[in-house]
């Protein structure tokens, strides 16, 4: 039978394979670098960072129970954890519940030892034990033993008086005496009953704490009894306190007001015929595709400038939620996404502005499905945050879109976990959204607190939902959002495309595993798969009307799409598009080149009806108008063939800032540019076209502008990556073998002293070589010391294959492979003692 563990590296020791890999997931950061043995290992998981890491992944109730754990004694048996969590009275579910926490706590190496002597990890007990400075969720204050620390032996002795004990010879006893008072329910329920009414009422305040007050320098006199029976003990200045042991007499022996052993359930749920979720997500998905498409075609030609600082101008940021017809918020997470997915970035020039990259040419060619799963691929995992957009920062600025400083590192585990809680329920089905968030809270309490080791505030009893909007709560409320506006959800339930997104399948009471890059590939292809059957196929038609209007009454193909958006202006969007015609967008078609010929065969082609004859006329009249005059570069110049209508214009005092003068019957100069004059002459009505040099007309086509080839933005991560199986295994392995060295008994070795504990062995170079030679010839295994050529000293344990040309080829145990060793590099040899050899 093994001895109890003295230390949590003897306890980690005595751990299976599979059970410090479990230790290595749930902390990460142990890995970084692979410690060299147990002792290491239990070293680096009691350090304060890792701790404090380890103590925020707790869920409500496993951080209940280690809280208990830091006002109980050290150690302190399963009993009086049991007593603390349970109370006097019992709870069947909190008992039923709690070898859970405690396996939780144990597994995460935060609390080791056997059932009868269980062992908070000190740095634990120091972040989560009570003091004036640092209030627990427990409410409770500090011991007797420790609120009189300090005090007079006399005043000591007038407390025991007070509370009818007998006098002691020193302080020690005197506390130990005041404390079993407390401890023990009938004596202190005989001293309550003798307590004024009003003394009961201050201790009924301060019962669930905080247990500081404040006294007068001439208390009233139910306090002075408080204070005269040690009830009530100084906690520094007029501050009085109310001792741990007597606030758990008063509870009935519970630690926390309100144990939560079970998580919140999500509920009240409401179920739909999951076809209509799909179809409503589908629809959403169709709208946030158009919505960046909109906002790729506004910055089609360049978008707004970068600020010195970085991202976007609250200007530029208000002007771009008009053209997408959305709020500044929404048009923030618009911009983020597409950033996010590599389409949009600035273009790195010395007069810095933000345009659509090449990858959003390839974007725009590829299928409705494709595309929404490449938005849908970079949103997942990404940590940059719209929703801080316009908070201000630890500096007092306000954060920017598209700029620095607004990503969250917890992002993508909130999301993915948010996403999983919805995914756990049956097809079709949603909840209110305070019941999933309630139940993120329960699961990680303390992440986004304001301090690490701090506890989230308590809601009120009997309350559904937290109220504090701490980062993890505002995270996941936004993923609810974002999640709706991208069609990942409808109607508040996951759709079949987003369990499809999510990868594998999560289960209801555990993180589900973060996919790597090729998983979550794998995971976008298969949701848009699911989605395209649901997205509307694109149109090669549409209704013109007698009202000089044309209706798509669903999307267009792309083609189809940008030609009408040069013929008519978009007067409406929705289930179905308007499109406007007007002389000026005709005349910006034929600017773009058509001729009226061409334009009457396009709208023939492409729509369900007849072409309107006011549609017709009107191309026409544009067309015929359109080109009369011609404007060119001499300052400007304006011609025509017919000199009246030129003398028109002249008349006309509209054109009084045109500055006209004929230079010719045909021919008028003008004092300004060739591009005022064309906008001068249009807003008069009129219809001029640009001329080049040799006359011939010049075609208004504009180019669009591109950035250079950019990556989308890197996810930042939260601490060190989750490991996977491989990686976890060799790290056992490699601390297995590592502890091997460091604790195998060896046999003494007798031609020099034997070396300090954890210290090299030192041996002569020949009785290095000899032992070598021997071990050899019987197979057996060597504690050697080693320096390698960077003057890094190890200890190992290997077994000698062969000695020859001064290197020893042999297999080490620490790192579980053969490598050969230059003898001049080992410092000494020693043989394994037989028990351990075997």
């Amino acid at each position: 039978m093994t001895d109890t563990p003295r230390t949590l590296a003897e306890e980690l020791r005595t751990r299976t394979d599979s059970g410090l890999a479990g230790l290595l997931r749930a902390r990460p950061d142990l890995l970084s670098p692979v410690p060299g043995d147990v002792t290491q290992l239990a070293t680096r998981a009691g350090t304060r960072a890792s701790v404090a890491r380890a103590v925020e992944r707790l869920d409500r109730f496993a951080l209940q129970a280690a809280e208990a754990l830091a006002v109980a004694p050290d150690p302190c048996p399963y009993t009086a954890l049991d007593a603390l969590m349970c109370g006097d009275a019992g709870d069947p579910a909190v008992a039923a519940e709690l070898p859970r926490a405690v396996a939780t706590l144990r597994a995460q190496a935060l609390v080791w030892g056997p059932d009868e002597r269980l062992r908070l990890v000190r740095t634990a007990r120091e972040l989560l034990t009570p003091s004036a400075t640092h209030p627990s969720p427990t409410g409770l204050g500090p011991t007797v033993a420790e609120a009189t620390a300090g005090m007079s032996p006399g005043r000591l002795q007038e407390i025991l008086a007070a509370a009818g004990l007998p006098a002691t010879h020193d302080p020690v006893t005197a506390v130990a005496a005041l404390t079993s008072l407390f401890s023990d329910r009938p004596r202190m329920a005989r001293l309550l009953d003798t307590a004024p009414a009003e003394s009961v009422a201050v201790l009924d305040k301060l019962l669930w704490g905080p247990p500081y007050g404040g006294v007068t320098d001439r208390p009233a006199a139910h306090l002075q009894w408080l204070l005269d029976r040690g009830l009530l003990l100084p906690a520094g200045g007029r501050n009085v306190v109310l001792p741990r042991e007597a606030a758990l007499h008063l509870r009935a022996g519970r630690a926390h007001h309100t144990p939560e052993p079970l998580p919140p359930k999500l509920a009240p749920a409401t179920e739909r015929d999951p076809h209509l979720v799909d179809n409503a997500a589908a629809s959403a998905a169709f709208t946030a595709l158009a919505t960046v498409e909109e906002l790729l075609k506004e910055w089609d030609l360049g978008g707004p400038s970068v600020l010195r600082a970085g991202g976007l101008s609250v200007r530029d940021l208000k002007r771009t939620a008009t053209a997408l017809d959305t709020t500044e918020q929404l048009a923030a997470f618009w911009l983020e996404l597409a950033y996010g997915a590599g389409l949009i970035a600035s273009d790195g020039e010395a007069d810095e502005r933000y345009a659509a990259t090449p990858a959003a040419e390839e974007w725009l060619q590829l299928p409705d499905h494709e595309r929404w799963a490449v938005l849908a691929a970079a949103w997942l995992p990404a940590t940059r945050t719209p929703g801080v957009v316009g908070a201000a920062d630890a500096k007092g600025r306000t954060l920017a879109a598209l700029g620095p400083n607004v990503d969250r590192s917890p992002a993508p585990e909130v999301r993915r976990r948010t996403l999983a809680l919805l995914a756990a329920l049956p097809p079709g089905t949603s909840v209110p959204s305070a019941a999933v968030l309630a139940r993120l809270q329960w699961e990680r309490p303390l992440r986004g607190a304001a301090h690490t080791g701090a506890a989230a505030a308590k809601p009120e009893e009997g309350t559904a939902a937290p109220v504090e909007a701490d980062l993890r709560t505002r995270l996941a409320q936004w993923t609810l959002n974002e999640a709706e506006l991208l069609g990942v959800t409808g109607r508040g339930a996951l759709a079949a495309h987003g369990r499809a997104l999510l990868g594998s399948e999560p289960e209801d009471d555990a993180p589900a595993p973060v996919p790597t890059p090729a998983e979550a590939t794998a995971a976008a292809g298969r949701a848009a798969a699911l989605l395209a059957p649901l997205l509307p196929e694109p149109l090669d038609h549409v209704l013109l009307q007698a009202d000089l209007t044309a209706v798509a009454p669903g999307p267009l193909h792309r083609p189809l799409a940008e030609a009408l958006g040069v013929l008519a202006d978009v007067e409406s969007k929705g289930g179905a598009t308007v499109y406007r015609f007007t002389p000026a967008s005709v005349r910006r078609a034929l600017d773009a080149g058509r001729s009226a010929a061409e334009l009457q065969e396009f709208l023939a082609a492409h729509s369900r009806t007849p072409v309107p004859q006011p549609l017709s006329y009107l191309v026409d009249d544009v067309a015929r108008k359109h080109g009369r005059l011609r404007v060119g570069a001499a300052a400007a110049y304006l011609r025509c063939d017919d000199d009246a209508l030129l003398s028109e214009i002249l008349a006309d005092r509209r054109a009084v800032a045109l500055r006209l003068r004929r230079l010719a019957p045909t021919v008028l100069a003008a004092q300004t540019a060739p591009d005022q004059l064309l906008e001068g002459l249009r807003a008069m009505g009129y219809a001029p076209a640009a001329e080049s040099a040799t006359g011939d007309v010049l075609i208004a086509r504009s180019d669009t502008y591109r950035t250079p080839p950019r990556t989308a933005p890197v996810p930042v991560p939260e601490g060190p990556p989750a490991p996977d199986a491989t990686l976890l295994t060799a790290a056992v392995r490699a601390i297995r073998a590592g502890d091997l060295a460091a604790t195998a008994e060896r046999k003494p070795v007798h031609a020099a002293p034997s070396p300090a504990p954890g210290g090299l062995p030192r041996t002569t170079s020949a009785e290095t070589l000899a032992t070598m030679q021997a071990a050899v010839l019987t197979s057996s295994a060597l504690w050697i010391g080693y320096v390698n050529a960077d003057g890094a000293a190890s200890q190992r344990v290997i077994a000698p294959v062969r000695v020859e040309g001064g290197f020893v080829t042999a297999y080490d145990h620490t790192a579980d492979e053969v490598r050969t060793y230059p003898l001049h590099r080992i410092t000494g040899v020693a043989e394994l003692a037989d028990e351990s050899a075997s």
